[in-house]
């Protein structure tokens, strides 16, 4: 079982930022990060199985938004790359939740500058930037909202309303120190932003061929790909209904029953093999393993 587990873990942590060694989350000792062991954050983001859901869910939805779009298609490789991509992904949420201070604002210092060369022009002619405040919002909020939703479907369903209204407080630090603004912060703010973002919202040709390069996206394995395409079908199935309806993704009430049974039986393997994650590190960091 030993040798199973191993395996299981070294192919999912080669998906991470682990996987890119350039954080060490087990030092400074003591140092708690941005976040600390105690707050919500470190809860909601430390639960790997429901944090992919809730990031292949955040992607569709983020690029709804035509100028959010336009950003990645004209300056990610992403058609080429999409393991990459998702690995330095991964490693900012995980950095910039779990790692030390000086690595969270190291992470957070690096996208700035990033975005500074992020700029460009829609196909409808309007400019762009990625360090526009309310384009940062948008994309934070897509992000953050998907990740409570998989969590509260695929991890804990009882969290109180008032922590996830904290987790929302919280996880603003991040999005308002890369230069975002009007962050929402509580369950209230984030539906209300959502319902006012909907009429800039489109789906376009370009929209459909990112959502098929992640429906083609290759498992790291054979014995992965089951799992891979379980995780996909989970995110599409954690859409918003009208989003799902703008991309043409809706799901009958069957198969979304089929695909939450089999992620809400497959997750606690995955917790069990995953025992070197970047929360497990955090943990270690400060005392708590």
């Amino acid at each position: 079982m030993e040798a199973l587990r191993r395996r299981i873990e070294t192919q999912v942590m080669s998906l991470t930022g682990l996987a890119l060694g350039q954080l060490d989350l087990e030092s400074p000792k003591g140092d708690p990060g941005l976040f600390g062991p105690g707050s919500i954050s470190w809860q909601v983001h430390g639960d790997f199985p429901s944090m992919l859901v809730g990031g292949i869910s955040a992607l569709m939805l983020q690029l709804l938004h035509p100028l959010a779009l336009a950003g990645v298609w004209d300056h990610s490789n992403f058609r080429h790359d999409l393991l990459g991509r998702l690995r330095r992904t991964s490693q900012f949420i995980s950095g910039t939740t779990f790692g030390s201070t000086r690595d969270a604002e190291w992470l957070i210092d690096k996208v700035r500058t990033i975005h500074l060369q992020v700029v460009g022009s829609a196909p409808d002619g309007r400019p762009y930037a990625a360090s526009d405040p309310d384009l940062l919002t948008w994309v934070h909020v897509a992000e953050v909202s998907s990740f409570l939703a998989a969590h509260l479907r695929y991890r804990n369903p009882n969290l109180p309303r008032a922590c996830q209204d904290a987790y929302y407080a919280e996880i603003a630090l991040v999005a308002e120190r890369l230069g975002a603004r009007d962050v929402p912060r509580s369950c209230a703010e984030i539906e209300d932003y959502l319902q006012r973002m909907r009429p800039q919202l489109q789906c376009d040709a370009r929209s459909l061929e990112v959502v098929d390069i992640l429906r083609r996206a290759p498992a790291p394995s054979r014995l992965a790909q089951p799992v891979g395409k379980l995780m996909l079908n989970a995110g599409i199935d954690l859409l918003p209904d009208w989003a799902s309806t703008m991309l043409g993704l809706q799901q009958g009430s069957l198969r979304r029953r089929l695909v939450r049974l089999g992620l809400i039986n497959t997750a606690p393997v995955l917790r069990w093999a995953m025992r070197d994650s970047s929360a497990h590190r955090a943990r270690r960091r400060m005392g708590l393993e």
